[in-house]
């Protein structure tokens, strides 16, 4: 059986608020721990980033969340 010893580590305070934030916004009916599981992988990436990295994409650390995560709730 195959072990993984994953840690991620998020160099930027705050990170999990910004992401309960995101979906408090969505409101009632989204299971926001199973899509969290889903994508966390790159959310420590761009998290992992600096600012100025981001900038470079055009992004802002408060926008990661809905980077992420806004193609499951298009319009």
């Amino acid at each position: 059986m195959q072990m993984n010893n994953v840690q991620l580590r998020y160099p930027h305070p705050g990170w999990r608020q910004r992401l309960d934030a995101y979906f408090a916004n969505l409101g009632q009916g989204v299971n926001a721990a199973t899509l969290m599981r889903a994508r966390m992988g790159e959310v420590a990436g761009l998290e992992s980033l600096s600012d100025a990295e981001l900038r470079e994409i055009g992004l802002r650390r408060v926008d990661i969340p809905a980077r992420v995560f806004d193609d499951m709730f298009a319009a």
